[in-house]
């Protein structure tokens, strides 16, 4: 299936990124790594890793890092995300964001933002944040018209 509005160079450089993330996530009580990139309006690509907290509900997700760092240079809308994590049985779980994290998407990406996943050895099916949160509220529910 092909990955909708991205180059092949894009897709790639996504997944090197959210890779080299997850190396660095900090996961010591789950030991679940992730890592997260997000290629925002410029072109410009924004990696974030998951962290955890001994006070769970306190963690970070990938995602959000992500967007974060995005924020953080100046970027306001995401094109793309790619979601790199490791999961069950022989790895063969892909790992979507959260429902938390695909609200924080939505208020960068409309329903057509492209979410990818991938693991430390193949890459994954793609989504749409609208097959991922479908009918979802987001900024254009809160601008007059």
């Amino acid at each position: 299936m092909p990955t909708p509005t991205l180059t092949e160079s894009e897709r790639h450089a996504l997944l090197l990124a959210a890779r080299a993330a997850q190396r660095h996530a900090y996961a010591p009580y789950s030991g679940y790594l992730v890592g997260a990139a997000v290629l925002d309006g410029e072109g410009r690509i924004h990696a974030g890793c998951n962290v955890e907290n001994a006070a769970y509900p306190e963690g970070l997700c990938a995602e959000a890092a992500a967007l974060a760092a995005m924020v953080l240079a100046g970027g306001t809308h995401a094109r793309a995300v790619m979601v790199v994590g490791n999961g069950g049985k022989n790895n063969g779980a892909w790992t979507t964001p959260c429902g938390g994290c695909r609200q924080k998407l939505r208020e960068f990406g409309g329903p057509d933002l492209v979410i990818l996943t991938a693991n430390a050895e193949n890459s994954g099916p793609h989504f749409t944040l609208a097959q991922l949160l479908p009918e979802s509220f987001g900024p254009d529910h809160l601008r007059p018209t």
